[in-house]
């Protein structure tokens, strides 16, 4: 299946997420903070469609994203959190309390 990653925001709150059929099977969702923090607060997939790496694929691309706007993240979302755990070079997009 095509890991199409599409993207909505609105008024500081958004979404990444993945589509079949018209229907989201994934999402990762964020809400960005005034000083430039991505809160990541909810990462879902689809039953049918766990262990094909949608999610993983998300929290990649919300990374991506964070370093192409040069924000920071706060991997909130136990799922997030645990990508941030494994995966090292998620690390220097981290938000770091101060």
């Amino acid at each position: 299946m095509n890991k199409d990653i599409q993207h909505k925001e609105t008024d500081g709150k958004g979404m990444f997420y993945i589509e079949k059929d018209g229907d989201i099977v994934a999402e990762l969702t964020y809400t960005l903070q005034d000083n430039n923090i991505m809160t990541l607060d909810h990462t879902e997939t689809d039953p049918k469609f766990e262990g094909e790496g949608f999610a993983s694929s998300l929290v990649k691309h919300s990374v991506d994203y964070a370093r192409e706007k040069d924000i920071k993240i706060d991997p909130l979302c136990r799922y997030a959190a645990a990508q941030f755990e494994r995966h090292e070079e998620y690390r220097e997009v981290q938000a770091t309390e101060e």
